[in-house]
């Protein structure tokens, strides 16, 4: 498979590198869901195909300790939101601060659904709010020296039926030009957690230009936890990611 440039949106750089974004998998049709343990017919969103997608999450009872850190899944995740939300995605944590997500994430997780990749919350349009890795998402965009000249605005993904995942970064380009960074990819389910996703070349827009760049590229992540506000994941190196939805 082709390589890539060394700066990204998603990852492209080489085969089986970090995820700039969590891609997950929207295969609604693999395995029928167990209403007990998996999503129920509760929450209401109409998709880009004017398709009705209902679901929410009930969560399956857990042995959680006793210790003073237990605490309700939407409590969880109020405190990851409280501690991710402008920091730049991560960026400006501290190292202990950056633990003290994963602690919460890492709680939070025991509340995921059995099989999340097969959960229809995963559609619809997210921002990433956070990584641990903060220059992983946008890739050269993102490190010291790219964020002097790239001021990003926005990072999105959105996941459609049936598997199809769009990618976006806006930014503003040395404080005056308008560009974005976009990649599709074709998701592939490994197992009820795992997920490979193949991408497309990218394609770079600044003001009226645009062009593609680089070759094809593949990443591999875990889906820890999905609801109709958040939703966690891990890349294959470990990098924990933080998505919101928009306008749930």
């Amino acid at each position: 498979m082709a390589s890539s440039p060394s700066f990204s949106l998603v990852s492209f750089s080489h085969v089986n590198t970090e995820p700039s974004f969590i891609l997950l998998s929207s295969r609604q049709n693999l395995v029928p869901l167990n209403p007990k343990r998996q999503c129920l017919r509760v929450f209401h969103r109409r998709g880009r195909n004017n398709s009705v997608i209902s679901a929410s999450v009930s969560f399956p009872a857990q042995e959680v300790s006793s210790s003073s850190s237990q605490r309700r899944p939407d409590e969880l995740a109020a405190s990851i939101f409280s501690k991710v939300m402008q920091t730049d995605r991560g960026v400006t944590l501290t190292r202990e601060q950056h633990l003290q997500v994963a602690e919460l994430a890492g709680e939070l997780s025991k509340y995921c659904v059995d099989s999340p990749v097969k959960c229809p919350l995963i559609f619809g349009d997210w921002d990433v709010v956070y990584c641990s890795n903060p220059t992983s998402p946008g890739g050269g965009f993102r490190s010291g020296l790219g964020r002097l000249v790239f001021k990003t605005n926005e990072m999105i993904q959105i996941v459609e039926a049936p598997d199809i995942v769009r990618n976006k970064v806006s930014f503003l380009a040395l404080g005056f030009l308008d560009g974005e960074v976009s990649l599709k990819g074709k998701l592939i389910v490994l197992d009820e957690k795992w997920i490979k996703v193949v991408f497309e070349p990218p394609e770079l827009k600044i003001g009226s230009l645009g062009f593609q760049f680089g070759g094809e590229s593949e990443v591999q992540l875990e889906i820890t936890y999905i609801d109709d506000k958040l939703r966690l994941g891990k890349g294959s190196r470990g990098s924990l990611f933080v998505f919101q939805r928009r306008n749930p």
